[in-house]
């Protein structure tokens, strides 16, 4: 079916229509990105350029996914901040369709690795005998291949059945961003079965790696109760930060693509958690009580002041 579109670009009613308003979250969005990138940049620079960390699979995972959650902030934060000084936000189809991929891509992507991150620390704790074995450099290389292949596959199927759509009037998008929902509320046709492979294809996905994550912790917490006192609060640690990152990642998931394509008025708020505020986070969730990392960061930062001093 071939797509018979005359829209040309979509209007986005973004945050708030009040100006005053808009000024003020200019400023707050600008922060949060620039935070977000620096911070997201910085885990990476820091892993990269200490090969102890590097060599670490916990590690590697983490580098990967603060560059995912830099990529994926990069998606909507940008187009949004700017958007917040015109009076008229409009994104021509061609960039709604790209947001959608991208948004999808990376998404897609970081649900893998985090389910990898998760399986790395029940190997860990589990089978510790058995994890530089099992967790060497070639299956970690094959996560990562398999991360990236579902991202795309994930992607590419969303943005197919977008592309049978057609939009003919109106164009006006209640949202600071171009989503699956509202624009199947805009298409001209009967969207109850593109609604359904909207929810089987991203709802399902997440409720069932949600679910596989909550069985996995479960047992690595059930397997902490013969390791020592400093082995548990070790362990608790690391994965009360995993956890932490899964649930704020999973939970805004679910609550927009669990349910047939419908717009409420929360789902702005729900959409700044998990495009803008959940990036943000992870930099902070992952190094606030990890002593390596914050020591590796030390060392990065010093280097860095020695540098500019020199000059």
């Amino acid at each position: 079916m071939q797509n018979q579109s005359f829209v040309t670009e979509f209007v986005l009613l973004g945050l708030s229509q009040n100006l005053n308003v808009q000024k003020i979250l200019f400023v707050v969005f600008l922060f949060v990105y620039i935070a977000t990138i620096g911070g997201n940049t910085l885990i990476v620079i820091t892993i990269l350029s200490n090969p102890a960390l590097l060599g670490s699979p916990m590690y590697f995972f983490l580098a990967f996914l603060a560059f995912l959650d830099a990529c994926y902030s990069s998606v909507f934060t940008p187009k949004m901040i700017v958007d917040f000084l015109y009076e008229r936000k409009t994104i021509s189809f061609e960039s709604c369709m790209i947001q959608i991929f991208a948004e999808h891509f990376f998404s897609g992507t970081e649900l893998i690795i985090l389910t990898a991150m998760a399986y790395d620390r029940y190997v860990a704790i589990c089978k510790p005998l058995h994890y530089s074995s099992i967790m060497n450099r070639r299956f970690c290389g094959i996560l990562m291949r398999v991360a990236w292949t579902a991202g795309f596959l994930h992607s590419m199927t969303q943005i197919l059945f977008i592309f049978q759509l057609p939009f003919c009037g109106p164009n006006v998008i209640d949202h600071f961003l171009c989503d699956l929902h509202p624009l199947l509320e805009l298409a001209c046709t009967d969207t109850h079965i593109f609604g359904f492979f909207a929810v089987a294809n991203s709802g399902f996905f997440c409720i069932i790696t949600f679910s596989l994550l909550l069985v996995s912790y479960a047992i690595i917490l059930f397997s902490l109760r013969t390791h020592s006192s400093e082995g548990r609060r070790k362990a608790l640690s690391t994965c009360g930060s995993h956890i932490t990152v899964v649930v704020l990642f999973f939970v805004p998931c679910m609550f927009v693509y669990t349910r047939p394509p419908s717009t409420f008025s929360s789902d702005k708020m729900v959409a700044v958690v998990y495009t803008i505020l959940t990036p943000l986070f992870n930099p902070l969730i992952y190094t606030f009580r990890n002593k390596e990392v914050k020591n590796a960061m030390k060392k990065v930062w010093k280097r860095l002041v020695v540098v500019s001093d020199g000059k």
